[in-house]
């Protein structure tokens, strides 16, 4: 297991088992001591199926691998569209960690579902898409699912587009 994934699933552990966030262990990668960076955790069951996804797009801790604590612990306690995992359910986890890139504002003529993420914005709404996820295969496809979450009218609203690259460790 990449030590990402393996700093979520020991987060994760042991706050099902104790209601305790662990501390970065000290040997942990340097990256993940001194980078600040947005992140987010996905989980998924053996079947592939979604388990739990909870990230941040800009940085919101002083470092990745407490970015990467916090999100795993949410990823699966939080996910308002799961019911919480269960201690049973830990060895049937698939995690991955996706470290974001910076957004930066585009066109929708520079976007590739699978080398981009995007973020859309209309006022105060905003909706968020990882890059190079089964099933979305058009840069379409991705905008009309990230206006969805927003509650953006992907035909009749006017909306701003984000790209942002990511590093997955799975």
């Amino acid at each position: 297991m990449h030590p990402y994934c393996e700093l979520a699933f020991r987060a994760i552990k042991t706050y099902l088992e104790s209601g305790k966030i662990i501390d970065l262990p000290k040997n942990a990668p340097a990256e993940l001591k001194t980078r600040e960076a947005g992140a987010f955790v996905s989980l998924h069951l053996k079947d592939k199926s979604l388990r739990g996804c909870i990230g941040t797009f800009l940085p919101t801790c002083k470092c990745l691998g407490d970015e990467v604590i916090q999100n795993a612990i949410s990823a699966a306690t939080d996910d308002p569209r799961f019911m919480p995992v269960i201690a049973s359910e830990l060895e049937d986890l698939d995690i991955s960690v996706d470290v974001l890139s910076e957004p930066e504002k585009c066109e929708i003529v520079d976007l590739d579902p699978k080398k981009y993420g995007i973020i859309v914005t209309c006022g105060g709404r905003r909706g968020l898409l990882l890059p190079d996820l089964e099933g979305v295969d058009t840069v379409a496809a991705q905008l009309k699912i990230a206006c969805r979450k927003a509650g953006i009218d992907y035909e009749d609203e006017k909306f701003e587009v984000e790209r942002f690259t990511v590093k997955r460790y799975a």
